[in-house]
């Protein structure tokens, strides 16, 4: 029986980070990839905006990684070398970027550490704890409704797959491995961009 995870092009598993903590650039991009269909589980098109931003942010990174792939193999490298060149367009892409799959990393970490609740109280947590700070009074109010709209939690799961004894052990891995690659980035960021 196969899951959302079984179907994604690259698992946040499967992304190469190296001894000194650098994160390989294209991986990386496929497995954010992946993870923005996750959003279309949840089925509402309240969470259009969420999707949105992850998918521009993961452009600008793209884009800088096309124009000068031999500074960008990695992350880090990308963002210093953009940096260096005076240009911050995929820098700000990335720090958004993060800050998106910090939420979804909190999320679904809440869910998974609390079974007896639902996503919209699990999600609505995650926001709280992770993406409020950084939107305004325009902001705030859209993705506290998409986080209202969640499914029910037994919906969701059903959603990712069939077997949930499988689903639960992918979870957990992937969900290990993208904290794991998010703490590393908002170290990195917190001293590359703090201008930002």
């Amino acid at each position: 029986m196969s899951t959302f995870f079984d179907e994604m092009k690259t698992s946040f598993e499967a992304v190469p980070v190296d001894s000194s903590n650098k994160i390989a650039t294209c991986e990386f991009l496929e497995a954010s990839g992946s993870l923005v269909k996750l959003f279309d589980l949840l089925g509402n098109s309240a969470f259009t905006v969420v999707q949105k931003d992850l998918t521009g942010n993961i452009t600008k990174i793209r884009k800088r990684y096309t124009t000068a792939p031999s500074e960008s193999s990695t992350l880090q490298d990308l963002v210093t070398n953009e940096r260096g060149s005076g240009h911050k367009s995929a820098s700000e892409g990335l720090l958004w970027l993060t800050r998106g799959l910090q939420f979804t990393a909190q999320a679904l970490r809440e869910t998974v550490e609390h079974p007896d609740l639902e996503l919209t109280k699990t999600f609505t947590d995650a926001y709280n704890k992770t993406l409020t700070k950084y939107h305004g009074m325009l902001i705030r109010p859209v993705f506290k409704l998409a986080m209202k709209a969640c499914p029910y939690r037994k919906d969701f799961f059903a959603k990712l797959g069939a077997d949930q004894v499988k689903v639960n052990t992918q979870l957990k891995l992937w969900l290990e491995a993208l904290e794991h690659i998010v703490q590393i980035l908002l170290n990195f960021l917190a001293v590359a961009c703090k201008d930002l």
